[in-house]
């Protein structure tokens, strides 16, 4: 209770307006906490087969691309092309099976670096994903069933 001087008034509490400040900041603060419990879920919630695919995408065509600026490799992937994978095409299953094939007929020393064998490895997994577990993505995403198709260029682009 508060007396405030000659014929002050008595509050419960403080003031009147405090209770619906306090009310009011009390429920922005509980959905501040399920807005926040919401983003950590997000975050946790697995990936598709098709966010992993083109997150591997951008990582193999950054590796490849390391790989070939990278001293120790350098002497021996120099006449590798450019590596571009572009998930949504036709040919990207050919694209990548050529580049492991190309991988795979580098000099011995160059097989045995681990750059080389770091990205034969994801090449090979993307190409596994794509394959066997990405099976029924629709909506224009990833169709495996077109992947192997007669009109594909020999090149890796």
């Amino acid at each position: 209770m508060c007396m405030c001087g000659k014929g002050a008034t008595l509050y419960k509490g403080g003031p009147p307006g405090l209770a619906r400040v306090s009310s009011a900041m009390a429920e922005l603060r509980r959905a501040l906490l399920v807005l926040s419990c919401l983003l950590v879920a997000a975050r946790c919630y697995p990936q598709t087969c098709y966010t992993k695919v083109l997150d591997m995408a951008q990582e193999i065509m950054v590796q490849a691309a390391g790989m070939r600026e990278a001293p120790e490799t350098q002497h021996c992937t120099a006449h590798l092309p450019d590596l571009h994978i572009d998930v949504h095409n036709a040919c990207v299953m050919q694209t990548v099976r050529t580049y492991m094939s190309m991988l795979d007929n580098l000099d011995d020393i160059c097989v045995r670096s681990r750059k080389v064998r770091a990205l034969r490895a994801i090449l090979r997994r993307l190409y596994l994903i794509m394959v066997h577990k990405c099976h029924g993505v629709r909506n224009g995403l990833i169709i495996p069933s077109l992947a192997i198709v007669p009109e594909c260029t020999r090149d890796t682009g």
